[in-house]
């Protein structure tokens, strides 16, 4: 199993993007992105932050349901 990165919000943002999310909105440090799917809407939120702590891109990649090495594809 790989370890979760630790990477700046930019980067982060620009992967899910390439995964097909959106972003909605921005509210303060805090982005918000969406991706709708046949089965359900994801909904996440990424703090922007410089790096992102790995314990909350972890949160965040579980609430995704996207793996490490998914999501490291995404490069």
């Amino acid at each position: 199993m790989t370890k979760v990165p630790s990477v700046n919000y930019k980067k982060v943002i620009n992967a899910f993007k390439r995964d097909g999310w959106v972003v909605v909105r921005q509210k303060g440090s805090h982005i918000r992105l969406e991706k709708v799917t046949p089965k359900k809407i994801f909904k996440i939120t990424i703090p922007a932050h410089n790096p992102i702590k790995r314990s909350t891109l972890s949160h965040v990649l579980k609430y995704a349901d996207l793996t490490v090495d998914q999501f490291l594809e995404l490069f």
